[in-house]
């Protein structure tokens, strides 16, 4: 039988007994209620309107005003007359009454009175108990036959319950065990379900896919395979090194390149555990550091490869797919790749050779520019015009420019070659800032700046190189001074921390656009627009002495309202 059949049948039983239970509960009350009623409203009217006419007796009825009450009372029974000889009662009383009127005086009629309406009530009490009898026997047939029909629907409901739920859930269990063995690729998979229902046509349905999925599966594995040669070969062909781990850092596949560089064998490697082969070999270990420690700043890793020293920079690319039918990736492995970039990096040797050689050999030419520019301006050798006098001060200036430009160049190789030598002393803050301001205050002159010195006294000495760290003062000092409007304060402040000290120079020039404050540390970098003179040198190399002494730099400015550098140097220890 069809499930929906079943479900038809059953529920539609269901509906017919508690329908049929309502249309019998429904008559049952009914006829109760009816019983009821015809008691109240028959037989215990009679009762009251013959008790009212007893007490108008008892109160006199001689009088007139009780006997238009008595008579009240009579006609309201002669309108309720429905038990057998109620009528004649009635009647009897009537006449007696009519009589009693015409002749008030006589005590016998009273009596007969008194009787006949005993005689009235006597037959409703007895109807009263009649009809309680019959509603006592409905009530009990009806208690009966709602049992029997409220058992009935429950076990059918019960029977429902029991084996309903199942027969739907049941097959939909199986169905769905199936489905999930079918996706873990076990297409052998089966449902054995051999009834003429939905379930069944779903079973032949889904044994049907399953067999057509392992017979795909099958014809496809030839096509697999021949497929994952031609990944293999192909990772076999690039000719950067490249590594493959699984999920539990398995090697899966090391390209030939890899295997040159590691001097391993594929064989030797492949299936094994990437930390077990770290054990012997330094630069696996070298390889796999990221997955085990925190990640530190990259730096390209250098190898000797190819009969020299070589560098590669180093990629963990992680593998991850989402399957389909599901919201959460799966991490399926990681593969490392090794890009070789000895040819930029012997490209980007022989620049910072090149600026260092030319920065070294203008260093001198423009040194002899310089003095013998001053030669020109002294009196002993001969006076000079004015318009020779301008260019001799053109002269100087330029000349004055190269040589910061040579110097900051060759600052910039140092440090990039790793060459640079801080030589720290012990010196004082003030000093450093007294020769700052002192090689800035004639261009301060020059526009009407007031070079405003603020430190108090006693600060802690500083163990820094003394002329690299005037000099990165004397850059920000000048720097302040060229973006300064005239006639505008430099304010520079040294205050001591606990165990720093600070410097802050600050200015109410233009100031810097908020989408440049994070380039301007950057080397060659220089606001775009701006007609001011520089290499965009002067800050990057500040920046890294400034590290390499222990400290820090930062920067804030206010758009239009001027810029402020903070400098901080650790306080040297007074043990």
């Amino acid at each position: 039988m069809r499930i929906q059949k079943k479900l038809a049948l059953g529920l539609g039983a269901l509906f017919a007994l508690v329908a049929f239970l309502a249309i019998l509960s429904g008559f049952y009350i009914n006829r109760l209620s009816a019983d009821t009623k015809n008691i109240l409203v028959a037989n215990y009217n009679s009762v009251a309107y013959s008790r009212e006419m007893l007490l108008a007796l008892d109160e006199g009825i001689r009088l007139p005003h009780i006997q238009q009450k008595f008579e009240a009372q009579l006609k309201r029974q002669k309108a309720n007359i429905t038990e057998p000889n109620e009528l004649e009662a009635t009647e009897r009383v009537n006449a007696d009454f009519q009589q009693f009127k015409n002749g008030p005086g006589d005590s016998l009629l009273i009596y007969q009175i008194r009787k006949d309406l005993a005689d009235i009530m006597l037959l409703n009490m007895q109807a009263i108990q009649r009809k309680s009898t019959i509603a006592g026997k409905t009530a009990d047939k009806a208690i009966v036959w709602i049992a029997v029909s409220g058992t009935l629907c429950f076990m059918i409901a019960f029977t429902l319950l029991l084996n309903l739920p199942g027969a739907i859930s049941n097959p939909i269990k199986t169905l769905t065990s199936s489905i999930r063995s079918i996706t873990s690729k076990n297409y052998a998979e089966r449902i054995y379900y051999n009834k003429a229902d939905e379930f069944g046509d779903m079973a032949r349905a889904f044994n049907t896919m399953a067999q057509k999925l392992e017979e795909y599966n099958n014809s496809n594995l030839a096509r697999l395979m021949s497929e994952k040669q031609r990944i293999e070969t192909l990772i076999n062909n690039i000719h950067e090194p490249v590594i493959g781990l699984d999920e539990t850092k398995k090697v899966i596949f090391i390209n030939e390149e890899a295997a040159r560089i590691t001097n391993t064998r594929p064989a030797d490697v492949l299936g094994k555990p990437v930390q077990d082969l770290a054990v012997s070999n330094d630069l696996i270990r070298m390889l796999i550091r990221d997955f085990f420690e925190p990640v530190t700043a990259h730096e390209p890793l250098k190898i000797y490869a190819d009969n020299k020293e070589s560098y590669f920079d180093k990629a963990i690319i992680p593998i991850s797919i989402i399957p389909t039918g599901e919201t959460e990736a799966h991490h399926l492995g990681d593969v490392i790749f090794l890009k070789n970039i000895t040819p930029f990096k012997e490209l980007d040797y022989a620049k910072t050779n090149f600026i260092a050689t030319v920065s070294h050999e203008l260093k001198t030419p423009i040194s002899s520019i310089k003095m013998s520019a001053q030669l020109l301006e002294n009196d002993r050798i001969g006076n000079l015009n004015t318009e020779q006098k301008e260019l001799v001060e053109s002269i100087q200036d330029d000349a004055a420019r190269l040589l910061k430009i040579t110097s900051e160049l060759l600052n910039v190789t140092q440090l990039e070659s790793g060459k640079l030598q801080l030589q720290p002393v012990l010196c004082r803050p003030e000093e450093l800032i007294r020769k700052a301001v002192q090689i800035n205050e004639t261009a301060a002159a020059s526009r009407n700046i007031h070079l405003e010195v603020r430190q108090p006294e006693d600060l802690p000495f500083l163990n820094v190189d003394a002329d690299k760290t005037a000099w990165i003062f004397s850059n920000l000092i000048s720097n302040a001074i060229r973006y300064s409007h005239e006639n505008s304060p430099v304010t520079i402040t040294v205050s001591a921390g606990k165990e720093q000290v600070l410097f802050t120079v600050k200015d109410q020039g233009q100031g810097i656009a908020p989408f440049y404050l994070d380039k301007i540390f950057d080397r060659y970098f220089r606001i775009p627009g701006s007609k001011k003179e520089g290499t965009g040198l002067g800050l990057s190399i500040s920046k890294e002495l400034i590290e390499a002494q222990g400290g820090s730099i930062t920067v804030r400015s206010e758009f239009g309202a001027g810029t402020e550098f903070t400098v901080t140097l650790p306080a040297a220890d007074n043990n």
